[in-house]
Parts: C-alpha cells; sequence; structure tokens
C-alpha cells in the first residue's frame, strides 16, 4: 500500500483549504470466479481493481475525489481536486500518522489464490454432479466458485494509519427443473469470510448442488399460492431477508441522519413485539458480512439495534456522526474506493427465541409457510416491501402441507416487526449482496423460524 510519509503529504495538501478531517483510502482487490453450465466449465474470470479516493469533510460537507494513479504525484492532485471542491480556506492540522493494527478475527487457512485451478474445479464439479443426479427432472445446472481477496488501506487526518486483508470465498448453485411442463428454478449460494478451507467440512459442495436442485423440484411440482391477508410463518437463514431491507436499512443513518427513516426519533421507543430482539454484528469469525474495521478504519462491532422490542442503536458511519450527534458504529463501508462510504449492514440477524418450532407451525390453523426467502424491493423511508417466497407451503390445522409458488410477502416494516408474536430457537444465516448508495457489498441475514401473525400474501 502507501507509505505513511506519503499519505501525510497527501493529507496535508487535503486540508489545506479549510477541511476539519481528511480521509485517504487505498484499494487492491483481486476477484476469480470459475464458472460452469451443463458439466462443463463456461469461464475462467479473472478481476483486478487498484486505485485510492480521497474525502474531506467541512461541518457538514462533504467531497470526494477518486483517481486509479497511486504515485505520490497521482494522490496529491486528487487531494487537491478534493480540497478545491470543497472551497477556499485554510486549516492549520499538523498531519501525523500512527499504525495501528486492529487483529485479525477472519485467519485464512488455504488463500484460494495460491490454489491451481484444476482444484476450484474439481469443487464445482462435485457440487454440479450432486445436483444434476438429484432428480430426473433436473434440465440444467449451473456453478459458480467465486473467490475475492480485497486489501484496502486508510489514512486520516486525525492520525490513523491501518490496513485490513479481506477474502471471502463463495459457492453458487442454480438448478432448473421441468415437472408437466413447468419450469422452476432452485438456488443455494453459502459463502463466508474464509478461504478454501470452507470446504474442509464446513460447505459440502455436493450437499450444496442437492439443495439447489431440491428446491427447483419442489416447486416445479407445486400448485399456485392463494392470496389474502393470514398468519405466515418463515423459516431461518435467508428468511432474514424480510427484517435486513424491510428495518435494516430504515435503522442506517443514510436514512436516519436526514429524517427519511421509519424509525427516526424513536430511539427507546417500543417498535416491535417485546419477542424481537435484532443485531448487527460484524465481529462473527468467519461470517460473509464480518470485517476487522470498517472503510473509515472504525473497528467492527455487535451493535444491538432492537431489545425486547425497544428500539437501542441505529447502524452510523462517521460523517453521519455529525449530522447525528452520535458515534460511528463500525458500519460504514464502500463497493469500492470509487464508491463514497456510508452506513451499512454486516450480520444483521433475529435473535434466537424460545418457542419451539412444532409450536409455531402447530399454532397456524391457516396460513403460509415461507421456507426460503427470495429477492425483492423496499422504500426504507415508508418501510413498504415486496418479497417473493422462493419455496412455500400452505399450512392447515397447524400442520405443513401442499408447496406452493407465486406467493409473495407484502407489507410495511414498521408493522412486520410487531405482528412477529413468535420467535424460534434455530438461528441460521443466509448470504447476499446487499445494493445501496456505496455500492455492492457483502451482507449475512439471519434469523430463527418467526411467525408474523398477520401479513398480506399475495397470490393467485
Amino acid at each position: 500500500m502507501i507509505e505513511r510519509d506519503v499519505c501525510e503529504r497527501v493529507l496535508a495538501v487535503a486540508v489545506s483549504t479549510g477541511a476539519d478531517y481528511a480521509e485517504l483510502f487505498c484499494e487492491n482487490t483481486v476477484d476469480h470466479a470459475v464458472n460452469m453450465i451443463a458439466g462443463k466449465v463456461d469461464s475462467v474470470k479473472d478481476g483486478y481493481i487498484a486505485g485510492a479516493s480521497v474525502r474531506v469533510y467541512k461541518g457538514l460537507r462533504s467531497v470526494m475525489a477518486s483517481t486509479i494513479d497511486t504515485t505520490e504525484q497521482g494522490l496529491i492532485s486528487c487531494a487537491k481536486k478534493a480540497a478545491e471542491a470543497l472551497g477556499q480556506g485554510k486549516a492549520e492540522i499538523s498531519i501525523c500518522l500512527t499504525q495501528r493494527i486492529f487483529g485479525d478475527i477472519h485467519p485464512i487457512k488455504i488463500v484460494p489464490s495460491t490454489v491451481k485451478n484444476s482444484d476450484k474445479i474439481e469443487v464445482l464439479r462435485r457440487a454440479c454432479n450432486a445436483a444434476k443426479e438429484y432428480d430426473g427432472a433436473i434440465k440444467q445446472v449451473k456453478g459458480t466458485l467465486l473467490d475475492v481477496d480485497h486489501g484496502i488501506m486508510i489514512a486520516t487526518s486525525e492520525g490513523l494509519y491501518t490496513t485490513d486483508r479481506q477474502i471471502r470465498t463463495r459457492l453458487s448453485m442454480e438448478s432448473v427443473a421441468e415437472i408437466g411442463g413447468e419450469t422452476q428454478t432452485g438456488t443455494a449460494s453459502p459463502g463466508r469470510r474464509m478461504g478454501m478451507e470452507m470446504f474442509d467440512g464446513l460447505i459440502s459442495p455436493e450437499e450444496t448442488g442437492r439443495e439447489a436442485s431440491r428446491q427447483a423440484v419442489t416447486m416445479a411440482g407445486a400448485g399456485y399460492a392463494p392470496a389474502g391477508t393470514m398468519p405466515v410463518v418463515i423459516g431461518n437463514g435467508f428468511g432474514g431477508v424480510i427484517f435486513h431491507e424491510a428495518c435494516g436499512h430504515s435503522l442506517e443513518a443514510t436514512s436516519v441522519a436526514y429524517g427519511c427513516s421509519q424509525f427516526c426519533g424513536k430511539l427507546g421507543q417500543q417498535i416491535a413485539n417485546p419477542k424481537v430482539t435484532a443485531v448487527d454484528d460484524g465481529t462473527i469469525p468467519g461470517a460473509w458480512g464480518s470485517i476487522n474495521i470498517d472503510d473509515e478504519g472504525t473497528p467492527a462491532r455487535k451493535n444491538v439495534l432492537i431489545e425486547k422490542g425497544v428500539l437501542k442503536s441505529y447502524m452510523i458511519d462517521k460523517f453521519n456522526s455529525r449530522r447525528m450527534g452520535m458515534e460511528p458504529t463500525g458500519n460504514a463501508r464502500r463497493q469500492s474506493y470509487g464508491y463514497t462510504p456510508t452506513s451499512r449492514m454486516t450480520n444483521t440477524y433475529i435473535a434466537a427465541g424460545d418457542d419451539k418450532n412444532e409450536d409455531i407451525i402447530a399454532s397456524v390453523e391457516y396460513g403460509l409457510y415461507a421456507k426460503a426467502m427470495g429477492g425483492g424491493s423496499v422504500n426504507p423511508t415508508t418501510g413498504e416491501f415486496n418479497f417473493a417466497v422462493r419455496e412455500g407451503y400452505m399450512i392447515r390445522g397447524g400442520k405443513v402441507c401442499e408447496a406452493v409458488r407465486g406467493a409473495c410477502l407484502v407489507g410495511k416494516g414498521s408493522d412486520v416487526i410487531m405482528n412477529i408474536d413468535m420467535v424460534g430457537p434455530d438461528l441460521d444465516m443466509g448470504q447476499g449482496m446487499c445494493g445501496s448508495s456505496s455500492g455492492s457489498i457483502p451482507a449475512n441475514v439471519g434469523q430463527p423460524m418467526i411467525r408474523v401473525s398477520s401479513i398480506t400474501v399475495g397470490g393467485r
């Protein structure tokens, strides 16, 4: 990365027109992806991103400039542009950087870049073969094995100089099944902040492939879900995307600091059912959304957002902490140096509860069991959302019955978390890429099985 003395000179230029804070962010990222279709390698792709950005604050004004030229001359030129855009003035900030090492709670045993392509292809082949052999109804199987090695350096006018290296690995499978002329797709995409050791007992390529195919076959043979307002049981793991989208984004300073959130001004108030405790925790070792430090150099931490239904905290980046008068929480994230960082989730989940899963199902006379959730959309200001159910079943008389497809859940985040009246013990996580104003970042979503007493189900 960039030497400290160079960073000091760049930051000195950045604050020269009156900024009260300056930050230099440098990045080197290498990613590698192997894609397989129908049992054959379709492509092997490598990517490389390198560059830097300079960001300056003056009160509640912020300017960022970026460059691919990471020589001292290039960085100084970038700093001048940011300083000039901020305006005229003069700062009296002495820049003296001290290196800090925050530690690494995500040790990597097998760095993916040291593994032969043939070995990666073999892992992918195992998954694809298992997916294809699951059932005769499987017509197509696609798989991707992705690894990312993301190195960052952060230097600030407050004297911070630090680096971090983030390695992540993910296996994504997609199976297409055809039954009676109807086709459906199933997916499974486990990922971790780990190297290739992820496949040494933690993640089974075969089980991943079979899970994608099981889902595809189940849904291809299913009828359509009925529409109406009813109780809905949402399965654990990726079911947590409901909280992530419908409530999590509304708890980010990106929305809260500007008064554009359904939860503005509600700290200390009851905003959810007392059964609900929700957490954002960037410190879980090896988890997909975990970080050692955020992209402003603030150490990751565990933030209890909602405790027994009471709003306890927001997720706050350094710049928006000024506007809110609250300290940063270690949630500033960005896709790359070309994006301005802002408050984002890491590993966000509803904590385990005391209700037994069998009691949750038995409590529903007629409703929907959303075992696996798909994508959707949400308005963070109002909390209104619409999410697809990737795998669903009808519940009749307290028992899980026939599979149904085409269901979606429609509602408002603040209503849903009030209506979560049963929470199971089986907390699990699902992996995804979260998109927002600072780009696409890896994020975990999670929850145990929960019951929403009443929600609108879209169907036929």
